[in-house]
């Protein structure tokens, strides 16, 4: 999700682009081309970063082999990018990273130091959680009649404002560590699903539960772990705005809208199925939202069973 956000930004600046990733993206952004690459094996790196002035790594995984392609796949990205003569590598990171005890964080920290230690002049980027993950993880807890809760803040970011941070970096050349990227607000937890419950349709009799935790997590996020420090960019819609735009983007004709209800109800089945085949929410996403745009464009008459169909078209796009 992010990367593609990403290609588009510096595509529209003018920029060159060159995409690397796996496979190809399910939606090319024009202006752009694509490069197969793997950073497990670094097959493809050297031929996919030549003549290139800088690059950004929006690489992702959170599962088991999180480690595998974001501290060793980041060490060949770097050695291939030097041996290119990049002069210039953005990496995307997470705030709190330092403080909250998570096993991902503590990765992403490893991911860091690689590009740190690496010979590639550098900028790192950290930034909030997105609106889509705040909406994923509430969408999924819902299903079973709950929804995850907590007077920690937190304060969610449109993914846009921070694909348009890391295109400014790269135009401002290695900086180090810059500035931080999260939301307008900063928020209880509680609040957040609140907001939630109250905008999504068919999920606001959905019990809040507070999250069980160790106490130093507590302490962490109770100190503000995943809120930017001082200083931060702050910009783009607040997780309410967020929820508006996107509800208005799924109105429309009275068929269109129940369509696009049903398809939200059914959003975090196909999101897990879709992470279950690509380890990466990123990948997860951008494979949900092009089969929303297929069924958009398909004859909704014909499809006798909604969940099986777009569950084989997920399936297809995950191979």
């Amino acid at each position: 999700m992010l990367g593609s956000l990403v290609v588009e930004e510096l595509a529209r600046r003018g920029h060159a682009v060159r995409a690397l990733s796996r496979r190809a993206p399910v939606r090319p952004v024009a202006g752009a081309e694509h490069r197969a690459v793997d950073l497990t094996t670094g097959a493809g790196l050297r031929e996919a970063l030549a003549g290139a002035d800088a690059l950004v790594d929006a690489a992702n995984r959170n599962d088991r082999r999180a480690a595998a392609v974001l501290v060793e796949g980041t060490k060949r990205l770097v050695e291939s990018a030097a041996a290119e003569g990049a002069g210039h590598i953005v990496e995307i990171s997470i705030v709190g990273i330092d403080d909250v005890p998570l096993s991902y964080y503590k990765v992403k920290l490893e991911q860091e130091r690689a590009i740190e230690q690496g010979d590639v002049p550098w900028s790192i980027v950290r930034a909030t959680q997105f609106h889509q993950l705040l909406d994923w993880v509430f969408g999924s807890a819902a299903r079973f009649g709950v929804v995850p809760s907590g007077r920690f803040p937190v304060a969610p970011v449109d993914p846009r404002v921070v694909a348009r941070v890391l295109a400014d970096t790269v135009e401002s050349g290695p900086g180090g560590r810059v500035a931080e990227v999260g939301g307008p607000r900063s928020e209880p937890l509680a609040d957040l699903a609140r907001t939630w419950m109250t905008s999504t349709s068919g999920r606001r009799h959905a019990v809040r539960v507070a999250l069980p935790m160790r106490r130093r997590m507590r302490a962490s996020l109770a100190a503000g772990g995943l809120v930017p420090v001082d200083g931060a960019i702050v910009d783009g819609p607040s997780f309410a705005e967020w929820l508006r735009v996107r509800s208005a983007a799924t109105a429309g004709a009275s068929a269109l809208a129940r369509t696009a209800d049903e398809f939200e109800a059914l959003r975090p089945r196909l999101l897990r199925l879709a992470y279950s085949q690509l380890g990466s929410l990123a990948e997860a996403e951008d494979v949900v939202q092009e089969a929303w745009l297929r069924l958009q464009r398909s004859d909704r008459s014909t499809i006798d069973d909604l969940r099986a169909w777009l569950t084989t078209v997920v399936s297809r796009l995950g191979l």
